[in-house]
């Protein structure tokens, strides 16, 4: 059994590994990234080097090389075949971003680290939540993503991590782009009181009902009204209160559930 578990645990390691490298290869240098560059068996050549404003970089023999927007593995090409045309034969090129500074992502709401992250490679919305921190815990479900502009302009995007985290395949997950902005919402609550269980605010799902809200705060008290139960509620800023509301009515963040006593 310890064995099996422990081939398990690689194999987890190893997928994690391959789909981070995955990742690292499809990213696209720009501005700023710094570049280590080694061609094999030539260590005077070995490079460290940072990408200019114009997205070039100077590199021994060859000069300057255009490497704005291309991937690792499209500058490796380059950088080999600027090399092969009347320097070296078949060289061997290596190319490693040691800063990742072109891309970044920002991530704001309810996280415990909100701020700005350098997009490394590619990153899904819960892999960026995790480098955040994980969720704070007054966190909701739902996350805006506002993606960048494209020849379509700003998009968004509201994705509810309940539905995502409840599916089991991680293709699922949704990847995120160069200066996305991701807003993680404050979860709703409604407050309980009166003849409960457990008086107090509870975390808002979506589709809450009254009798829902209810169970949470601990159900009904021996003493407790079930046919008197009212609903407080902010409608166009003033306070609204609603008697005997159906025990299936949808509650609202920041809505009041009064159970009152029953004096019979």
């Amino acid at each position: 059994m310890r064995k099996i578990f422990s081939s398990g645990l690689f194999l987890l390691v190893l997928l994690q590994a391959l789909t981070a490298f995955s990742g690292t290869l499809s990213y696209r240098i720009g501005e700023g990234d710094l570049l280590l560059i080694k061609v094999y068996d030539m260590e005077d050549l070995t490079t460290t080097v940072r990408v200019d404003a114009d997205g070039q970089i100077g590199f021994p023999l060859i000069g300057q090389v255009n490497v704005d927007d291309l991937t690792i593995q499209q500058v490796r090409d380059r950088i080999s075949a600027e090399l092969a045309d009347g320097y070296l034969v078949n060289p061997q090129v290596s190319v490693l971003v040691q800063e990742y500074r072109s891309n970044k992502i920002v991530i704001i709401g309810e996280v415990v680290r909100p701020g700005l992250y350098e997009l490394q490679g590619e990153m899904s919305l819960l892999e960026l939540i995790s480098r955040a921190g994980g969720l704070a815990p007054d966190a909701g479900t739902l996350v805006t993503i506002r993606h960048a502009k494209s020849a379509a302009g700003i998009s968004e995007e509201v994705v509810d991590l309940a539905d995502l985290m409840g599916k089991q395949s991680a293709n699922v997950d949704i990847v995120l782009a160069n200066n996305d902005n991701v807003f993680v919402e404050k979860a709703g609550f409604v407050y309980v009181t009166g003849e409960v269980g457990k008086p107090d605010a509870y975390k808002l799902k979506d589709g809450t009902s009254v009798i829902m809200a209810i169970t949470m705060a601990g159900g009904f008290s021996k003493l407790a009204s079930k046919n008197k139960v009212k609903l407080v509620r902010i409608v166009d800023g003033k306070e609204q209160t609603f008697k005997r509301v159906p025990m299936n009515q949808i509650v609202l963040p920041d809505d009041v559930i009064v159970v009152p006593e029953s004096f019979f």
